[in-house]
């Protein structure tokens, strides 16, 4: 049967968007039609992709050079605060989370209303589940976070029992990552008993295509992506390293709209990257340096390349646990450790090689998108 589908993602970085384009795609292979929604930088990837794409309010945490700071974020939730844009350089004001949740709210009710969707699908976003079960249209939502658990904040307790309302009303949940014991976001997804899903809960696989990529590991690369803050915080702390270290280095700083690229000793600093650029400098690069994004984590498996993570939330401090209890990988948090961590990777190069490579055959057994599809078809 075919559907009429909503579709809308999480902006909040660009994992969300990069699972729901080739989900979408292959969605409309089926002949379903869909409508997109989104804000920020997803809403103009999901753009250059689709023809039903439309805006609507970006959600987002109060974030610094820093990280994300807890105390600020709970206070930004009813009061609009000043923070630093790095890319413009000059002083801003985010608004309230409680101001932008209202807006996204009926942004997206009213496309409801006049779509009529057979089907919701949600990739982290919470307003979107809220509107299918208020409207009763069933839903299927995708995420790596439900209960997150490691270096997770209590103050923020309260708010993740609050959304964890919704995601029990929805009729499938889809976790794109391995089954245990090889899932990656592990430490993000809590007690799935206890939270009250299992039942709801398939472990799909990851979205990315997970075939053997072979390169030269001829250089450690280092792709920079996220806010504007986050990306502050990773460039103060990896460039000083590489451009000091003898072994040749990449490091892109992910931003937007620029293609210049420097040269600093053994160290190649571009702006940005294209997606062509940044997937060849991943499969020949020997180390990868990053800040432990789930997606960036199956990509460094698929290449089978041995990691440093440097996390700047705790979404991304639980993944980089994973990956350290799985040996493939070195969380950091500073630039002495970063050095510590690549001299001993560099002394166990193929011990940490061996054990990628390992937990890439495992994830090689499934295809989050072929079987996102099925579980979609199978929900109406």
């Amino acid at each position: 049967m075919l559907m009429r589908l909503l579709l809308s993602c999480n902006e909040l970085g660009l994992g969300h968007v990069n699972r729901i384009i080739p989900l979408g795609k292959r969605l409309e292979e089926k002949g379903h039609e869909l409508f997109f929604y989104s804000g920020g930088t997803a809403y103009q990837l999901l753009q250059k992709e689709f023809r039903n794409v439309n805006p609507c309010t970006p959600v987002g945490w109060y974030e610094t050079s820093h990280g994300v700071i807890t105390s600020a974020s709970l206070l930004n939730i009813l009061f609009p605060l000043p923070y630093f844009n790095h890319d413009g350089n000059r002083l801003r004001i985010k608004n309230s989370s409680a101001m932008e949740t209202i807006h996204r709210y009926y942004d997206l009710r009213r496309e409801i209303r006049k779509i009529r969707p057979d089907l919701l699908i949600s990739d982290g976003d919470m307003h979107a589940l809220r509107l299918a079960d208020r409207w009763h249209i069933p839903s299927v939502y995708i995420t790596n976070i439900i209960r997150p658990s490691y270096r997770f904040s209590p103050l923020l307790t309260p708010g993740e029992r609050i959304t964890e309302r919704y995601v029990k009303k929805a009729t499938k949940i889809i976790i794109p990552d391995n089954p245990p014991p090889y899932t990656i976001c592990e430490h993000n997804l809590g007690n799935l008993d206890h939270v009250g899903i299992r039942d709801k809960v398939e472990f799909a696989g990851s979205f990315a295509d997970m075939k053997p990529k072979k390169g030269s590991d001829v250089h450690i690369f280092a792709p920079i992506s996220g806010p504007s803050a986050t990306r502050a915080k990773l460039i103060r702390t990896i460039v000083p390293v590489l451009t000091r270290l003898e072994t040749k280095s990449v490091i892109s700083l992910g931003a937007p709209g620029n293609t210049v690229a420097k040269k600093h000793g053994n160290c190649e600093v571009h702006s940005w990257l294209s997606k062509e650029q940044r997937d060849r400098f991943m499969r020949d690069a020997r180390i990868i340096i990053f800040s432990g994004g789930h997606g960036t984590c199956f990509e460094t498996i698929e290449c089978a390349k041995p990691s440093i993570c440097i996390p700047t939330q705790p979404e991304q401090m639980g993944n980089a646990k994973k990956l350290q209890e799985l040996n493939c990988s070195i969380s950091v948090g500073n630039q002495t450790e970063l050095k510590s961590a690549i001299d001993e990777i560099e002394s166990k190069i193929e011990l940490y090689k061996k054990n990628v490579e390992k937990l890439g055959e495992y994830s090689r057994q499934f295809s989050g998108i072929e079987s996102t599809v099925s579980t979609v078809e199978d929900t109406v």
